[in-house]
């Protein structure tokens, strides 16, 4: 799965099917907050959301920022996969 950073949207981008899905970030620091996730209206594919999320942390660790997921699907997610909890900043509990 491709995902495309678009720093002037300031969001991660891949295509579907069904059509765009985003994942909308802010930067402080060297740490990336995770704000939103944005999906074609009607989709629930979750495996397909999850893939996305996990391409976008293996971006995040590349760059070497810290994550701080602001979005309950995305704290979900970190939950569901504690591997990418050592991208969390020190202190930050999930």
């Amino acid at each position: 799965m491709e995902i495309k950073d678009n720093t002037f949207a300031r969001q991660f981008q891949t295509i579907v099917p069904e059509g765009l899905i985003s994942v909308e970030y802010s930067f402080q620091e060297k740490k990336i907050f995770l704000t939103k996730i944005n999906a074609p209206e009607g989709f629930d594919n979750q495996t397909v959301i999850d893939a996305v999320l996990k391409s976008i942390m293996t971006i995040i660790a590349e760059k070497k920022f810290r994550l701080m997921p602001i979005h309950p699907k995305i704290v979900q997610f970190i939950k569901k996969n504690p591997t990418y909890k050592e991208l969390l900043p020190p202190g930050i509990r999930i």
